[in-house]
């Protein structure tokens, strides 16, 4: 069938582009960085870094130092073999500058050079100084210090030797400063994002010292843990109670290095956490599935040979045998599979079977040594498996008298006439008096409105039973439309934006937290494709000469009042304690008119220490709470007394 195209733009050989070189990564850097947000501005420094932990897990590597300078450039440095500099046989260049200026160059291709590594696409350090202004190498080998310069991917000259090491010093030493006509935008390096994966790195390489200073700020910490991923268990599990000492296993199949330490505890929630040559898997892969199916099925077979479960029992599910198991699973593999550059899935299929024979023997064989712990972890799973069938009950029954009923949202809930979700927002309210105001002064087309009497359940101190017993949290569900814990489904996601929207004071906090625990543990894919947001509602409002000002914070107070200078006397200034002051107006000028509002986006950067955080703050343990409450007393402002 003949097609009426129009006038297109040509399309003959002459209109194929061929990219030479870097110049493809600085033409489409989402490919190899992830983007050109601030998550990919730290991604650089990753891989920088991932090439000389590769010289750790070399076993040539004992010391990293990462460097953000004043300017924000960053250096570093470790103090492996060193880059080679010599003349490559084939390319007739120094390999320094075909490490630096080719994509997948490298000695992690099948040579000898490293049996397994972490930058395994080969694109990484030349990602970097592709996309960088510009990027030094120093590096010391064979006696001598070599240096060379780039500019945005292209060397300044060639190698020169710029000194002499003190007697077998070996080492590579890289600084650069990221482009900032590519990397476009109001962000820079932020120590907490780094100080968490350096911490990560440090505890899955063992023996490994990475020690990261910040010179914009004089902040310096520095990792090193002798336990490695026992280590990592221990401190996860820091504000639990656990049920047995950490179980660990290492072992090589097949060239797979495999390394497992987990130990269940008191809590209701799962923190499993994989690694495959040192990089957070973030999304799990073969080497998480594996380690699933050994647990569950070790349990099983150990309750059945037991006597524990009959039969004619049921064997737990995969949920029942998670349930506060804190588990940590590192591989060390020849060739990973990653589902893309950034490295987020691992793909190996070979990996699960290896993960689950050698978990499943070691984990086997301590529930045969260790009777009493294996009964106190049998006997979680039970409560677990029980719970969970209460939980199916009571949810089953919520849908079933929804249907009955014809009315699948909660009375309380003020809807709003737009049905695309992805226009339609939900605020959560902390009580009657605010949910009114924000009735009265929402969009109703787009705008929904759903106020909770008093404060939610903390669900960090129950079990998915009573939480759906619960009156505000089964409004909150049922508003929502996903439904939860197992039969979670994002599609049926009624709001693209759910925005908490609570008190600036002490019980506002505390809602707000509860509120984000709840999303945290038991609806996490909310936070993970963006949906929830934190509303900020104004402190102060400031009248003068007919005119309204409104500060959000303590600095934006301060700031309004200098700039007003001596008219700051006769100013009218009120200070709100709560939405529920505000009229119908003003708190749709300040908080939710999407013209001149601020929304703060939910996001976890690292999940391991948000589920500690949220363990600390709202778990059963009160020392752990009480020494951070103590140590962060002085950064208290505006407490209500």
């Amino acid at each position: 069938m003949a097609r009426n195209v129009g006038p297109a733009g040509s399309y003959g050989a002459k209109d194929i582009q061929v990219l030479e070189g870097l110049e493809a990564v600085r033409r489409r850097p989402g490919m190899y960085v992830g983007g050109t947000d601030n998550k990919a501005l730290h991604h650089l420094v990753y891989e920088v870094v991932d090439n000389s932990i590769d010289e750790a897990l070399a076993g040539a590597c004992d010391l990293i130092d990462v460097i953000i300078n004043p300017d924000s450039s960053v250096t570093v440095e470790d103090d492996g073999r060193g880059i080679p500099v010599g003349i490559h046989p084939e390319k007739k260049k120094p390999a320094l500058e075909i490490v630096m200026t080719v994509l997948h160059a490298g000695a992690k291709f099948g040579g000898d050079g490293y049996k397994v590594s972490g930058g395994l696409h080969g694109v990484g350090v030349s990602a970097v100084n592709a996309l960088s202004e510009w990027c030094e190498v120093e590096v010391k080998r064979d006696g001598k210090i070599h240096r060379q310069r780039y500019e945005r991917g292209v060397p300044m000259g060639p190698i020169e030797v710029i000194g002499k090491t003190a007697k077998g010093e070996t080492g590579t030493k890289t600084t650069y400063m990221y482009d900032h006509e590519i990397f476009v935008g109001d962000f820079d390096y932020r120590f907490e994002t780094l100080a968490q994966r350096f911490r990560e790195m440090a505890f899955v390489t063992r023996g490994i010292t990475i020690h990261l200073l910040d010179k914009r700020s004089d902040r310096e910490t520095t990792f090193y843990f002798e336990g490695g991923i026992t280590s990592f268990v221990r401190f996860l599990n820091r504000n639990r109670t656990a049920l047995h000492p950490v179980v660990h296993v290492e072992k090589e199949v097949e060239g797979t290095g495999i390394e497992v330490a987990l130990q269940y505890t008191d809590a209701y929630s799962e923190s499993v956490y994989c690694f495959a040559n040192t990089i957070n898997t973030i999304d799990g892969g073969t080497h998480l599935t594996g380690l699933r199916a050994a647990i569950t099925r070790t349990i099983n077979d150990y309750a059945h040979k037991a006597g524990i479960l009959k039969e004619t029992d049921p064997n737990f599910s995969g949920d029942d045998t998670r349930e506060g198991l804190t588990a940590i699973v590192s591989i060390k593999h020849r060739d990973p599979q990653f589902e893309s550059q950034t490295k987020v899935k691992l793909m190996n299929a070979e990996v699960q079977t290896q993960v689950q024979q050698v978990l499943g023997e070691a984990f086997g064989t301590f529930l045969e040594e260790n009777p009493r712990a294996a009964k106190a972890i049998v006997q979680k799973c039970l409560t677990s498996a029980r719970a969970r069938d209460a939980a199916r009950k009571a949810r089953d029954l919520v849908i079933r008298k929804s249907a009955l009923e014809s009315l699948t949202l909660p009375g309380k809930l003020a809807d709003c006439s737009e049905r695309d979700p992805n226009k339609c927002e939900l605020y959560i309210v902390e009580g009657d008096s605010a949910g009114g105001s924000a009735k009265q002064g929402r969009d109703r087309h787009f705008q929904a409105i759903l106020p909770l009497r008093g404060k939610i359940l903390n669900t960090e101190r129950a079990r998915l039973d009573k939480i759906l017993s619960n009156n505000e949290v089964r409004a909150l569900i049922s508003a929502l439309g996903t439904s939860i814990g197992e039969s979670f489904d994002l599609s049926g996601l009624r709001y693209g934006r759910v925005i908490i929207m609570t008190d600036a004071d002490v019980d506002g906090s505390h809602i707000r937290t509860l509120i984000l625990t709840f999303f945290f543990r038991y609806m996490p894919k909310l936070i993970e494709e963006g949906h929830l947001f934190i509303a900020q509602p104004p402190l102060y409002r400031i009248a003068y000469a007919k005119k309204l000002l409104y500060a959000y914070t303590d600095s934006d107070y301060e700031r309004i009042l200098k700039e007003m200078g001596p008219k700051a006397k006769k100013a009218n200034i009120s200070r709100f304690k709560g939405l529920g002051e505000m009229n119908p107006e003003q708190l749709w000028d300040t908080t939710m008119d999407p013209k001149t509002r601020t929304l703060l986006q939910v996001t976890v950067e690292d999940v391991a220490v948000a589920d500690r955080t949220f363990n600390m703050l709202m778990g059963a343990a009160v020392p752990p709470r009480r020494r951070f409450i103590q140590t962060h007393a002085h950064e208290v402002r505006n407490l209500d007394i």
